[in-house]
């Protein structure tokens, strides 16, 4: 039996009847669309490499252990694997709505956290794949969730003969009582050791010195006014749409700017937010939309765990700013200065310390910390990288892939971008009630725009650097 890690157990007791906490996406294919029988078939003989995919989240009276994983004695491939389809005829707006439900849905608590749609009746003989997992399972950075074991490199599949699985026994009463007492005394150790782990991770008076300096420069970011629209209470349903721009114009714009694709990325967001508050009448100078931007802590060797190993950092897109590359040059700044003052590890190093707690208290502070309404971020960013070469799925080739990001307690939206061939999603997921579908046009219009004008005047600037004549 596994313990969950301080900050999959976060993920997990924060969430509630409004804020169903599993990441996703949505793959396109090719067509025709596989027989629902075969792609069964492809899950149950991948299941057996992630064996969290098998597993229940199993809680203690009053939370006083934490979370763990067991086997499902009741696993049913055919409950987690999903039918569906899109009415006609067929486009992206209905595929869209269709998601946006799906995804909308909490996950079933009493079974393994994850489900799967085949979804047919897309235009031009395509057919999709929702997958929804909770984010206490996996990050989305990780890359080696059931996800990742589906997909080949070619046309060939090779369908295993599945496993002869047998679900291990849940422990005995006696067990768990052994396990809680050896967690208690755990606790106690880590309690004595506390002294020696703030040595160990804060270093040289220098590195507590730099630690310091992160936590004054976020305080120095939490103080700029940021715009209140975008928090309020939310409901249990959701919106979700996409729009893309292509990598190669990205990276042609990072290369003439001297700044990095994140960079270009934050300030296409960046513009998509100033656009929809100039709609709603609320744009000012100065003011910013204050992004929580995860950012992954794996190292080279950490890639195939299944478990998050993430951190965040605060970053202040700043919406109050006229000039798209003055906007540009302020996140670059911004996040270097975030990178120099190790806002990263701090945050982790906080996490951390939350592992010091009682199960109870953390579950208790976790809630108590994301329900309480509260103005300091204003909306989840998030860009995951994908392969820049094709993938295939039953001999179907993936044309495109859209990332979904769950929006927490008092947040309106949430922006996740993926990149995979030569294409970025931005995908985004809104509170019904607190956003309309006119004002996703005015997002989704704003990143395309506004990675035309940093486009155009990186451009310019790279003409009048070198002397070229503009055509």
């Amino acid at each position: 039996m596994e313990r969950m890690s301080t900050l999959d157990a976060g993920f997990y007791f924060v969430e509630h009847e409004n804020v169903p906490m599993h990441i996703g996406s949505l793959a396109v294919f090719e067509g025709p669309a596989p027989a629902f029988t075969d792609l069964l078939a492809l899950y149950a003989a991948k299941i057996p490499r992630v064996p969290r995919y098998r597993q229940v989240v199993r809680t203690t009276p009053f939370h006083i252990l934490r979370p763990s994983w067991a086997d499902d004695e009741h696993f049913e491939l055919d409950y987690h694997v999903r039918h569906a389809a899109v009415p006609r005829p067929g486009g992206s707006a209905e595929l869209k709505a269709l998601a946006a439900r799906l995804f909308a849905q909490r996950l079933d608590r009493a079974r393994p956290l994850w489900e799967a749609w085949l979804i047919e009746g897309l235009k031009g003989g395509r057919w999709a794949l929702l997958s929804k997992v909770h984010h206490c399972m996996v990050d989305g950075i990780g890359g080696s969730d059931l996800m990742a074991e589906l997909f080949s490199l070619d046309r060939h599949t090779a369908i295993e003969a599945p496993d002869q699985w047998v679900a291990e026994q849940p422990p005995s009463i006696a067990s768990q009582v052994a396990d809680g007492m050896h967690d208690a005394a755990r606790s106690l150790r880590q309690l004595a050791a506390l002294p020696g782990f703030l040595r160990g991770r804060l270093g040289s008076p220098s590195g507590a010195l730099r630690f310091g300096v992160g936590l004054a420069g976020g305080a120095r970011r939490l103080s700029v006014p940021a715009a209140s629209s975008l928090n309020g209470a939310i409901g249990p349903h959701r919106r979700w749409t996409w729009t893309t721009a292509s990598l190669s114009d990205v990276k042609d714009i990072r290369s003439a700017l001297g700044v990095t694709v994140n960079d270009v990325v934050l300030s296409a967001i960046t513009s998509a937010f100033r656009d929809l508050l100039d709609a709603r009448g609320e744009l000012t100078d100065g003011v910013v939309v204050r992004a929580l931007v995860p950012v992954s802590l794996r190292g080279a060797d950490q890639r195939d765990a299944v478990s998050n190993r993430i951190s965040a950092v605060l970053v202040n897109l700043p919406v109050g700013v006229r000039e798209p590359l003055t906007r540009v040059q302020l996140l670059h700044d911004q996040m270097d200065d975030l990178k120099g003052t190790g806002q990263a590890a701090g945050a982790e190093m906080l996490t951390e310390l939350l592992g010091f707690a009682a199960p109870a208290l953390l579950a208790m502070g976790t809630r108590a910390a994301f329900r309480i309404p509260q103005p300091l971020v204003q909306a989840v960013t998030t860009n995951i990288p994908g392969p820049r070469f094709p993938l295939f799925l039953l001999g179907r080739k993936m044309v495109a892939a859209h990332p979904y990001v769950p929006i927490g307690d008092n947040l309106h939206l949430g922006i996740a971008v993926f990149s995979y061939l030569d294409r970025f999603s931005f995908a985004i997921t809104a509170d019904y009630g607190a956003v309309s579908d006119a004002e996703l046009v005015v997002l989704t219009k704003g990143i395309r725009r506004g990675l035309a004008d940093i486009g155009k005047r990186a451009a310019r600037a790279a003409v009048a650097e070198d002397g070229r004549e503009v055509r």
